[in-house]
């Protein structure tokens, strides 16, 4: 779909205290997030680290009024989209985003 293959991706689910620490340590970022992504990636072949927090992907879920299984499925879509080249720093990228993110949740329908 986007001419990408798919290399080695690790999925890491962690707490927020976790991915807090993690935030910190390599982003130099402090602040709560859902998901941080690091890209691995050479050419088409995308590879990648993706770091989930399970407590903010709960509570997201409730917040958004989602399953905790679609909103999990609609962060593990961000991580890797963001290995594809996807970035969500503009309103419009973010936009974009998230237009990608619902294609490949529907997606899920034919599988």
């Amino acid at each position: 779909m986007h001419n990408k293959r798919c290399g080695d991706l690790n999925f890491m689910l962690c707490s927020e205290d976790y991915i807090l620490s993690a935030n910190r340590q390599f982003l130099n970022h402090d602040y709560f997030t859902d998901i941080l992504t690091f890209d691995n990636s050479k050419d088409s072949e995308i590879v990648g680290d993706i770091l989930i927090s399970i407590d903010t992907v709960r509570s997201n879920a409730l917040k958004f009024n989602n399953s905790f299984l679609d909103e999990l499925h609609r962060v593990i879509i961000h991580g890797v989209l963001h290995l594809i080249g996807f970035t969500d720093i503009t309103k419009k990228s973010q936009l974009v985003m998230r237009q990608e993110e619902d294609k490949a949740l529907n997606m899920r329908q034919f599988l």
